[in-house]
């Protein structure tokens, strides 16, 4: 049994795709996402002009991630979770990135989940920052954090309350079980983008969410640490 600090085993493999230099194949445990990061030298028609880029990103779990198997999204008929998912994603590249310094660029960070077993949206933030950062050294080859259009790094990490215990990065089994989750986003230097706590039949109260965001804290540093190994590595 993990201890309740500790982090499934992560493994990064940059350039998995010989198509696209910014592709990462991310493991967290048994989930696995694809995350790519694909340029465009022009932005939506809202910003043309303003001399800024743009981040967004698309989600989505391929059939064969989950059983039984997940139908896909076609054309409009995207489901809910999925649009809040993506949304997520996109908010959390572009709070450690500078627009203006990114230029006219529009830079679209897919995560397709090949294999979904808990944490899904924590990964393909995780592994989408990674992806993120190899487009914007394809731009602009001497940048690096805090020179350039990166200000910081970005990680997210999943913590629950299970049985009165509090656990940190959650697999499906124990998710299923939690009475409260939460998904909690953080810079590379501590900030919180965003925090997702929810109560399932259940409520918490102060000295557990400290707790929660206490192991966040823990399994964020652990995440930024590795993040930072996988961009020194050579492709």
């Amino acid at each position: 049994m993990p201890a309740p600090d500790e982090i499934r085993e992560v493994e990064i493999q940059r350039g998995y795709l010989e198509s696209n230099p910014a592709s990462v194949l991310y493991r967290c445990g048994k989930t696995i996402v694809l995350c790519t990061a694909s340029i465009e030298d022009s932005v939506p028609p809202w910003m043309a002009g303003q001399g800024k880029g743009w981040v967004t990103a698309e989600y989505n779990m391929l059939p064969g991630s989950t059983s039984p198997r997940k139908r896909r999204d076609r054309g409009a008929k995207i489901d809910g979770r999925t649009t809040e998912i993506q949304r997520l994603i996109g908010r959390s590249l572009r709070s450690i990135i500078d627009l203006e310094a990114l230029g006219e660029h529009m830079i679209t960070v897919d995560c397709d989940v090949l294999q979904a077993d808990g944490g899904t949206r924590t990964a393909s933030i995780t592994g989408g920052f990674i992806a993120l950062a190899d487009a914007i050294t394809q731009i602009n080859p001497e940048a690096t954090i805090g020179n350039g259009p990166l200000r910081d790094s970005v990680a997210a990490i999943s913590v629950g309350l299970i049985d009165g215990d509090v656990k940190l990065d959650l697999d499906y089994i124990l998710d299923s079980n939690a009475d409260v989750d939460m998904n909690v986003i953080m810079t590379g230097k501590g900030r919180f983008v965003e925090l997702q706590g929810t109560g399932e039949e259940a409520t918490f109260d102060d000295e557990q969410l400290q707790e929660m965001l206490r192991l966040a804290k823990i399994g964020i540093r652990q995440l930024t640490d590795l993040q930072m190994q996988a961009l020194k590595n050579n492709c």
